[in-house]
């Protein structure tokens, strides 16, 4: 925190009671900032290696994993202890890298309960002796861009 470093920069010129008072700052969270300040680093050292080998598995598998995949490859690897997805995620943020995501399918036929159904009048049957007798039909959604649909209906003479 900004705040903390101030009062930690400037705590032989002032009293840190006043500069903590001053800022609104809590005298002990600041000292526990002050005892953390190691481990902090360590944790930062620690996620830069890490991140290397996170880096590593992303470029083998072309950008595919995610962080689930990645942490799965991940607990092989001993020399950084347990390893969750989630930190494997926040590493991978801070990195900018991003796995790929498949696209959700569109559902596209939602029937609301005690709609009727129509019956099939050609029985499943799609071709015809002579012209003009049988007409089937059918929609179908074309995705376009900025997530619209267009609407291709067919009509066809069997």
């Amino acid at each position: 925190m900004i705040r903390f470093q101030f009062v930690y920069d400037h705590r032989t010129e002032y009293s840190v009671k006043r500069m903590c008072h001053v800022l609104k700052l809590n005298r002990s969270s600041f000292y526990k900032w002050v005892n953390t300040r190691e481990k902090r680093r360590l944790k930062t050292c620690s996620d830069a290696l890490i991140g290397a080998q996170i880096k590593t598995i992303f470029d083998d598998e072309h950008g595919l994993y995610g962080a689930k995949r990645i942490a799965a490859s991940l607990k092989a690897d001993t020399r950084f202890g347990p390893i969750n997805h989630k930190k494997v995620a926040r590493i991978m943020k801070s990195m900018g890298l991003k796995g790929f995501t498949k696209r959700r399918r569109c559902v596209t036929t939602r029937r609301k309960p005690g709609h009727r159904v129509m019956p099939d009048l050609v029985g499943r049957k799609f071709t015809a002796n002579e012209p003009n007798r049988v007409y089937v039909g059918d929609i179908t959604y074309l995705p376009c861009k900025g997530g619209k649909n267009m609407y291709l209906a067919t009509v066809i003479d069997t």
